[in-house]
């Protein structure tokens, strides 16, 4: 494994930029330490990859990462490279200078990848320092927390004809979100089954929350039976077919075709193709069922949290007022 420091300060502000010019050399608990918070910190399975609005090898930071993946031997002033493109990156007041690790990674086998990761620090924070039975036994210091990294890259050897597979990771937008996905790396997200997942999920989560009602005469509770029936035909699938899709959870003929439009409106607008066939990826869809939860939000008293049949609830109104009728079996 190769290592290289470089502090990177913010260009606007008047700060400067300094470069190691050898490899960082740490001991086996300095380093196993350093591995822990610079891997820790990608907990998204969503994928990136380099591109470019021309051609993908006028992306600076895809060719010095390629250029470092061909010949190791220029590490260190590729590194310095990287520093350079992400201080040139810094076009924001408010972004905050920090320590810039570079770090090659080998392959652990030769089935194995290579890869290399680009990771940032930025905030400070304070520490005490205790030393017993001395007189001044506490001393205020500032360091950088090992339990969440700010900024993170990490760039996998392989598809390097599609801009390589890579995780990103940023923590601290600083007012700022387009600094490290957008103006230093230039990455998109990768269009593999994750994505596919994840956005038609989206896209049919936006459907029944906005256009549904807007077209149709639905109740909540309809709304929140689409939502349930959308979440257990993932879960019940392995392979996502749009046409089997629709027949099974929307099944209305209109609400069909409404929803089609919807779709191809929504990828127009967010620029991007979901596909009508692909596998159902497991981590996209217990992160997007997350948010599908089907809620009837009553004024500032009650909330009604829908799992399943909808018969079971009806709504009413009396001199009283609205008023929702749940039908139960028993009390868990």
């Amino acid at each position: 494994m190769k290592i290289a420091l470089h502090y990177i300060g913010n260009k606007i502000n008047g700060e400067g930029a300094r470069f190691a010019d050898e490899e960082l050399q740490l001991n086996e608990e300095k380093t196993e330490l350093l591995l822990n918070y610079f891997l820790g910190g990608f907990k998204d399975e969503a994928t990136h990859h380099f591109y470019s609005d021309s051609y993908l090898v006028n992306n600076p930071v895809y060719k010095t990462i390629s250029d470092i993946f061909e010949n190791k031997e220029t590490f260190i002033d590729k590194s310095k490279d990287l520093g350079r493109l992400l201080f040139d990156a810094a076009e924001n007041p408010r972004i905050q200078g920090g320590d810039f690790f570079v770090v090659y990674f080998p392959a652990e086998d030769e089935n194995g990848t290579d890869k290399i990761g680009l990771f940032k620090t930025e905030k400070k924070e304070s520490f005490l320092k205790i030393f017993p039975n001395e007189s001044d036994p506490v001393e205020v210091d500032k360091g950088i927390s090992l339990a969440k990294i700010d900024k993170a890259a990490l760039i996998y050897n392989k598809d390097k004809e599609t801009g390589f597979v890579l995780q990103v990771v940023d923590n601290n937008k600083n007012g700022d979100m387009y600094y490290w996905f957008e103006d230093f790396l230039k990455v998109r997200q990768r269009t593999d089954d994750y994505f596919h997942t994840q956005e038609s999920l989206s896209i049919y989560k936006d459907f029944i929350k906005k256009q549904l009602p807007v077209e149709f005469e639905v109740s909540k509770t309809d709304q929140a039976d689409f939502l349930n029936k959308s979440i257990a035909f993932f879960k019940e699938k392995e392979e996502f077919k749009l046409d089997e899709f629709t027949s099974e959870v929307l099944q209305d003929e209109a609400v069909i075709e409404s929803f089609n439009n919807f779709k191809t409106d929504y990828e127009q607008d967010m620029q991007i193709n979901v596909a009508e066939e692909f596998a159902i990826n497991e981590a996209a869809l217990k992160k997007a069922s997350r948010s599908f939860k089907s809620i009837i939000k009553l004024d500032s008293n009650f909330h009604i949290y829908i799992h399943g049949d909808k018969s079971k609830i009806t709504q009413d109104q009396d001199e009283n007022g609205k008023f929702y009728k749940v039908y139960f079996e028993k009390e868990v």
